[in-house]
């Protein structure tokens, strides 16, 4: 059982779309995940630019991943790297705090954390 940065049972993340690297809408901690897919974000729309023109297109469906494109307002496991940076860049997205798996504590206080909640 996998808990979340509160310390108890890690919560669903989103289920429409279905996210999560195991794709079964946690934001689980897998060791073979190398871009940490464990903080549970709601994407906005300059998130989702900002994003692509890095080179990381989160809008295009890519059916061959089981990844069916994300809009503003989805929630979606987000990489841990790529949510540090985002916020660094003026797009911190929202998190829900029960839904972001405990691992998220190596990179962000708990105190921090609270500050993007809802």
């Amino acid at each position: 059982m996998q808990k979340n940065v509160l310390g108890t049972t890690l919560k669903s993340c989103s289920t429409d779309p279905m996210t999560g690297v195991l794709r079964d809408g946690f934001c689980s901690y897998v060791s073979q995940d190398n871009g940490l897919h464990i903080i549970a974000a709601q994407v906005t729309e300059g998130f989702l630019t900002w994003n692509k023109v890095r080179g990381n297109d989160l809008i295009t469906p890519k059916p061959q991943w089981n990844f069916p494109g994300l809009k503003p307002g989805d929630w979606w496991c987000v990489c841990m790297g790529v949510w540090l940076k985002s916020k660094e860049a003026g797009h911190g997205l929202h998190i829900k705090l029960e839904s972001c798996h405990e691992k998220v504590l190596d990179y962000v206080s708990l105190e921090d954390l609270k500050i993007w909640a809802v």
